[in-house]
């Protein structure tokens, strides 16, 4: 499936979450996509995105290890269904955009977090999303100075305007 796709069907299923287990299932799901993301764009991305790709894998990779796993079927388990990543630069403004919710849901489930555990699971993985995202952007700025690079165009144009996704 679609790299975008799977984006849209998380950012909805986290929006539609309600309950503490369930969104911190869609927060755990939403890093291991980013996960995988980040590993196809380190293999067969762009090369000017593999180092910050690799760096994508390994911080979603510890948004996931500091959220316990939910119990989820193996068909479930959104990343595993990642077959396709046409466009780089749509899926990661979708992705951005994912974890900047994950990071708000994140910030809801700890405030009303009834024990300390889950509350400091929540701070690090609020953490954890906020460096994901940081790296997407920096992945989106390579790829708008690549595009200036190619089109020969010297007109420096933000890398984040019309995100399909928003």
């Amino acid at each position: 499936m679609d790299a975008v796709r799977l984006i849209l069907t998380g950012r909805r299923a986290l929006a539609g979450g309600t309950d503490t287990p369930g969104l911190l299932a869609e927060v755990w799901q939403a890093q291991a996509l980013a996960q995988a993301i980040g590993s196809r764009l380190a293999v067969s991305g762009p090369p000017e995105l593999r180092g910050e790709a690799l760096g994508l894998t390994e911080l979603a990779g510890r948004g996931c290890g500091v959220l316990d796993p939910p119990e989820l079927d193996p068909g479930d388990l959104r990343a595993a269904q990642l077959t396709r990543l046409d466009d780089a630069r749509e899926t990661l403004l979708c992705l951005g955009g994912l974890l900047g919710e994950v990071g708000m849901a994140l910030v809801g489930v700890a405030s009303t977090a009834a024990d300390e555990t889950t509350y400091w699971q929540c701070m690090e993985a609020i953490d954890a999303a906020d460096e994901s995202r940081d790296r997407v952007r920096e992945m989106l700025r390579k790829l708008a100075a690549r595009e200036e690079v190619l089109s020969g165009n010297d007109n420096q144009g933000s890398p984040f305007g019309g995100a399909p996704c928003a």
